[in-house]
């Protein structure tokens, strides 16, 4: 992960929350459907949320699963504070600051999730990454991950992010914080949904596909 992709969201850290549905047009929809896809046997699922930021996802998977082992991790710190705030009290969520694509994870979970966070890796890395994945998940455990795609095109690509930019707009976001989150998406390396879909089988997943999409917004599931 880049530093400047490191300092951009370590710098907005406290307003992430309150900004994530208005940049988000389909939120409802593109979080409802990521957790309603995070399925695990045990009531006391261990989850691992890769790149969680202020814990936002996380948050949909503790409401199914009250009684999960959470562990969430992200290169800032601030954003991890965030999250903190999120779970004061709760004693069943651990906290990493690191890099995850070069951590040493020890442990083994039942799934994998994340959201906004991959489409900043190289797509090396990212195919990498989901070795690593699946390496992780105990017999049967899932990946759901909530990202971006980029479009079958540069045309479609571009359609996209008009459509984005008007409605972000319409939802009332102030210019400042618009212009800011366009400067963050600069250093996007979004990846095609059937490119993802073949990392994801050449890791090893039996079971592989594009469970949502609205425009460049796409949620992947993996088993």
């Amino acid at each position: 992960m880049s530093e400047i992709v490191q300092k951009q969201f370590s710098a907005g850290a406290k307003h992430y929350n309150r900004q994530r549905r208005q940049l988000i047009p389909c939120f409802d929809d593109f979080y409802g459907t990521a957790a309603e896809w995070v399925t695990c046997e045990r009531q006391t699922p261990r989850i691992l949320d890769l790149g969680a930021g202020t814990g936002l996802f996380s948050a949909f998977i503790r409401s199914k699963y009250p009684d999960a082992e959470l562990t969430l991790i992200d290169f800032s710190g601030e954003m991890l504070e965030q999250a903190r705030i999120r779970f004061a009290g709760d004693p069943n969520v651990q906290y990493i600051a690191a890099d995850y694509t070069s951590y040493a994870f020890t442990e083994r979970y039942d799934a994998v999730i994340s959201s906004l966070s991959i489409h900043h890796l190289t797509h090396q890395a990212k195919r990498d990454l989901f070795g690593t994945i699946r390496g992780l998940l105990a017999e049967g455990g899932c990946f759901v991950n909530a990202d971006q795609a980029a479009g079958a095109t540069p045309a479609i690509d571009k359609t996209y992010m008009s459509r984005w930019k008007a409605a972000v707009r319409a939802s009332g976001l102030p210019e400042e914080a618009l212009a800011a989150s366009i400067e963050r998406r600069k250093s996007d390396i979004n990846a095609t949904v059937p490119e993802q879909l073949q990392w994801l089988n050449e890791a090893g997943f039996a079971e592989a596909d594009c469970v949502y999409k609205y425009d460049g917004f796409a949620v992947f599931f993996a088993k």
